[in-house]
This record gives C-alpha cells, sequence and structure tokens, in this order.
C-alpha cells in the first residue's frame, strides 16, 4: 500500500542534519533562505547550499520525514533516482509516498528506496499516460534500467492497471531527451501516425522527432519540441528562425511545438502532421 504523506507543518525542521523548530529560529530561516546561506530540500528540510544536491542527500531528506521501515516508493523514489515525474513546473517538491508492502528495493543513506526498475514500472502503471512515459523515457536515458528488464517485470506482474504499464513500455524509448519530447511522441502514437525516428541527423542538425522517409512534395517531416526555457527570448527565437531557414534548403519541413501545442484542447498539431502525411489523424485527441 502506498501511503501519501499528511502536513508535515508542524514537524521539525533541519538544518545540515539538525533539528530545529520554527520558534526557535523567527525570522532567521527567511533570512537564512534569503542569503541564499541554506536552500530547501523538501517542505521543512532544508541543507547548507554548498551541500550537492546527490541522491544521498536526498534520501537523508526524506528519512526526516518517513516513519520508521518505510520504504519510499513512487514519486518519492524516482525524485531520489533524479527522475522528474511531471516537468511542468518550476518546484521540484515530489511530494511523500511509501510502502510497507515487500518490494524490490536498494539501499541509500539509511533509506530503503524502491528499486529504479520497480519504481519505473509503478509510474508507467499508476502516472496519466503522458507522465507515465516522460518518466519511463528518463529512466531508459539515465541507464538506470532496460527495457527489457521492465518488460520481464510487467509480464509477472498482476498489479491494477498493468495494462497501462505494457503499452507505455510499447512506447518507450531511452533516446527521448526531455519530457517533453515523450509527450510529443505520444501525441502522434494517440493519432494514429507511424512511429517516429528520435534525434535524427539533418545537415549539421538534430531533429528531436522526424518522418526521414520523403513525402509526395518529395520533402521530409521534421517535429521539435521547443521548450520555454531555451526558446522563449528574442535572440534564441531568432537562432530557430534561421534553424528553421537551413533545415528547409536541406528539403525538411519543420513543425515547432511548443508546451500550449500539446496541452491545449484543439488538435491543430494532429491535423498539421496529418497533412503532410496524408494521413486522417484519430480524434478526439486523448488528452
Amino acid at each position: 500500500m502506498v501511503i501519501d504523506h499528511p502536513s508535515v507543518m508542524d514537524s521539525p525542521l533541519y538544518f545540515c542534519g539538525l533539528p530545529f523548530t520554527g520558534r526557535q529560529v523567527g525570522r532567521k530561516l527567511n533570512w537564512l533562505l534569503g542569503s541564499g546561506q541554506i536552500r530547501p530540500v523538501l517542505k521543512g528540510v532544508y541543507v547548507d547550499a554548498r551541500v550537492p544536491d546527490t541522491p544521498e542527500l536526498r534520501a537523508l531528506s526524506v528519512t526526516r520525514l518517513l516513519p520508521p521501515d518505510a520504504t519510499a516508493c513512487g514519486r518519492t523514489a524516482a525524485w531520489i533516482h533524479g527522475i522528474d515525474t511531471t516537468a511542468l513546473g518550476e518546484s521540484g517538491e515530489p511530494g511523500l509516498q511509501w510502502t510497507n508492502q515487500p518490494t524490490d528495493t536498494v539501499e541509500l543513506a539509511g533509506l530503503q528506496v524502491t528499486s529504479p526498475a520497480s519504481t519505473a514500472l509503478a509510474l508507467a502503471t499508476n502516472l496519466p499516460r503522458p507522465f507515465a512515459l516522460s518518466a519511463v523515457d528518463a529512466f531508459l536515458r539515465s541507464g538506470a534500467t532496460t527495457l527489457d528488464v521492465l518488460r520481464q517485470l510487467a509480464s509477472h506482474s498482476d498489479q491494477p492497471r498493468i495494462w497501462q504499464a505494457r503499452r507505455i513500455l510499447e512506447y518507450a524509448d531511452a533516446r527521448a531527451e526531455s519530457p517533453g519530447e515523450s509527450w510529443l511522441r505520444l501525441r502522434l502514437l494517440d493519432a494514429g501516425f507511424p512511429r517516429p525516428a528520435l534525434q535524427v541527423h539533418a545537415g549539421k542538425y538534430r531533429l528531436d522527432l522526424a518522418y526521414p522517409e520523403p513525402l509526395e512534395d518529395g520533402r521530409r517531416l521534421g517535429l521539435e519540441y521547443d521548450s520555454d526555457r531555451w526558446h522563449s527570448r528574442p535572440r534564441q527565437q531568432a537562432r530557430d528562425e534561421r534553424r528553421q531557414e537551413e533545415l528547409a534548403k536541406l528539403g525538411w519541413h519543420i513543425i515547432s511545438v511548443r508546451r500550449p501545442d500539446l496541452w491545449g484542447s484543439y488538435p491543430a498539431l494532429e491535423l498539421a502532421v496529418g497533412s503532410y502525411l496524408s494521413q486522417q489523424p484519430r480524434l478526439p485527441r486523448r488528452w
């Protein structure tokens, strides 16, 4: 059974492993945070800003909040292993999930954590499909587990909703370099389009996703997920325009996809891809 942790507002705070309460520090906590001397690791757990962010530090922070003999699992375990399970916001706060049921674990800083393979399979089973795929892709990209291992685990599992995990594993690919690329691939597959190639070289460039076979007009189709972080400033946008012009000269149609294109309600993406591939997309959209 997975248990979400209740509010930790009344729990002790920690600085460099030493407990203290809000009354003891008064305004000093905000001053230390504001001056950059400490940083939050989890809600109610702080560390000297000079301490590097490592799986061991994350595990040690979780031990301050979980019951004795609990095993960190789900989103908490993914966060300890370095995997972002949503990637839609600035906060890396994973919430706290644990289990007391027998499971495959590893030990980090004295904490029992579900193994990367066990964690990836649980996320593939229980997260909403876009996040399930991006989380599994990230685990595969990290090298912490393999698709063969995950498929073997899924074949022997009788968990509820294991059918979702098995389908996600059919789509998973270690070559996806960002959650956005995983979500974009899922949208294409849900629409009934052929499975796109990943990380396709086009001249000096590398395309996130592509259909490299010539289309009816003799050109090829590439798709790029342009995140707000790397593609929103004027200089970045000018660079993207030059890139698209050069790719056009090389015989590529390029569809640039931003977050609203993936998460909005109108199927403009499917209609655009379908027009290039001369294929009617499967609608309505599934997410």
